[in-house]
């Protein structure tokens, strides 16, 4: 009997080895902690059940709001709870960008969330604006905003039509002019002003006794320009020969001081000739002078 009873306990559970059941490799882990947990010797927290409710619920929540498309705002939501919502904007670089323009791009209401908010979505929204030439958007935890902006610079104004608009170097329009703040500026008139306003003002710039007179600069059929002094002189100048025709003008100003004189225009588009235009006041008096003088020499000649 006892050497029975040893054979049987070599065998295990399960009686003899070819009436066992063997389970498959992956299998045999599980099935052992399922054993244990029969038989008590796996310890389950407390709450444990409770939890796991919790977890299910969590998990069906979240994958019904993500097929509603829920998902960003119970997000934000949360996050914003937790310590997390945006509470400071520090701006810098914008000099014309307000920044309550910049708020309510943003659209920040005060429960936004900083770590659901996307910086690339507001750096694109940001550029749209019409001053900002690139824009830089950083968080910085846990409740700020850094935006960094680079703006465009105005170089000139360019009327068109009737419409006057801000200009840069190379003649791309900015925003419409809405105030005085940029009358300094130097005005561009007509079609394709803007485009060639930067080459012609780098020519002005030899010439700084005319160029300081000028209160704006006409493109004239897209080929040549005419200058339209502050006391309303105009002077017409050539397609070509640009430093010819005010090397010119400015001689026969510092002889003849013409510019100050009763004129309405100054015509430099012929080389060797020079057409000065007086105004109706000063060719009216001029006619006059000329019909005195010659009433004087007929009175002259018929006494002697």
């Amino acid at each position: 009997m006892h050497r029975g009873h040893k054979e049987n306990a070599g065998r295990g559970f399960g009686g003899a080895p070819e009436d066992r059941v063997v389970l498959p490799r992956p299998l045999r882990r599980t099935a052992r902690f399922l054993v244990s947990l029969a038989t008590g010797r796996v310890h389950i927290p407390a709450h444990t059940g409770t939890v796991g409710v919790f977890a299910l619920f969590a998990i069906v929540g979240f994958g019904g709001m993500s097929i509603g498309g829920h998902t960003e705002e119970v997000a934000q939501a949360t996050t914003s709870a937790a310590g997390f919502a945006i509470e400071k904007v520090r701006v810098s670089g914008n000099a014309q960008t307000s920044e309550i323009e910049i708020l309510q791009l943003l659209g920040l209401d005060g429960t936004s969330s900083l770590v659901s908010l996307d910086v690339e979505a507001a750096r694109l929204k940001l550029i749209e604006l019409p001053w900002v030439e690139s824009a830089e958007v950083r968080k910085v935890y846990p409740d700020t905003i850094d935006v960094a902006l680079r703006e465009r610079q105005a170089f000139a104004i360019w009327q068109h039509g009737s419409e006057l608009s801000l200009i840069e170097r190379d003649g791309q329009v900015i925003a419409p002019l809405r105030d005085n703040k940029f009358a300094s500026l130097p005005l561009f008139v007509g079609r394709d002003a803007e485009k060639n306003a930067t080459e012609f003002l780098d020519e002005m710039a030899n010439w700084p006794d005319i160029r300081n007179r000028v209160q704006a600069f006409v493109r004239v059929a897209s080929r040549r320009w005419d200058l339209h002094l502050g006391n309303g002189v105009v002077i017409m100048l050539p397609e070509d020969n640009l430093d010819q025709a005010l090397k010119l003008l400015t001689e026969f100003e510092a002889k003849e001081g013409v510019l100050e004189r009763d004129i309405a225009s100054i015509d430099l588009r012929l080389p060797d000739r020079t057409a000065v235009r007086l105004t109706p006041d000063a060719a009216e008096r001029r006619a006059q002078a000329v019909a005195a003088r010659e009433k004087a020499l007929k009175k002259a000649g018929s006494q002697t």
